[in-house]
């Protein structure tokens, strides 16, 4: 089981890179946008100018006149046309950059490769795409702290400040000559005695000088 699962993920890793390889690979048209596969065209100095990775195309396009020969690095140098590693003659061609290293074109039409119609390709490994985890990062250490709940519920009264309970039983507040108290504990001064009216007065007048008359009849 444990084989058959190692098996599944080395698998699934070299899809991974190819498909990435897939995605970066570049097509190079020979001897463009300046010129082409042909004599006129410096082809050294424009294949100086690319960079040439794993995956990559190479493009030849070219007329009937010509074709392209894959040739050893010692038939390159000298322009032998004889025992290619490959002829191609069907334009345009495309080749593949499959490994790393050099790799030698040339003409196969006599004389062509003389008048330098060849070209060295350097090849470079391509990037190794980032490995893929598929286990989750370790938790942290030390948990985050908790929020405190917030609290909702009515604080309750203050018991220095409540008045005191009501008790029925309780006798009234003497009432005092300044005043009776009234509901709120103010005391309010008493209503004003009314004067006596001028009849009660005549009464009280004649009540006196009898009683005085009495007294100087017993003299």
């Amino acid at each position: 089981m444990a084989r058959a699962m190692m098996t599944k993920i080395l698998m699934s890793v070299v899809a991974t890179m190819m498909l990435f390889q897939l995605a970066l690979a570049v097509d190079h048209n020979v001897g463009r946008p300046d010129g082409g596969w042909d004599q006129s065209t410096n082809l050294g100095s424009w294949a100086s100018g690319e960079t040439f990775t794993v995956g990559d195309n190479l493009v030849f396009t070219y007329t009937s006149l010509h074709d392209v020969l894959e040739v050893t690095k010692d038939n390159y140098d000298s322009c032998t046309t004889s025992n290619p590693i490959s002829t191609n003659g069907a334009s345009p061609t495309t080749i593949t950059l499959t490994d790393a290293g050099n790799r030698y074109f040339i003409c196969g039409t006599a004389g062509h490769c003389d008048q330098g119609m060849k070209v060295n390709i350097q090849t470079v490994a391509a990037a190794t795409p980032p490995p893929t985890s598929s286990s989750p990062p370790p938790p942290s250490d030390s948990p985050a702290p908790a929020t405190p709940p917030v609290s909702t519920d009515t604080p309750p009264p203050n018991e220095d400040n409540a008045p005191p309970p009501f008790d029925e039983n309780a006798p009234a507040p003497p009432v005092t000559s300044g005043g009776s108290p009234n509901n709120t504990g103010e005391t309010t001064n008493p209503l004003p005695t009314p004067e006596p009216s001028s009849a009660a007065t005549f009464k009280i007048l004649n009540l006196v000088s009898m009683v005085g008359f009495g007294f100087l009849m017993m003299l």
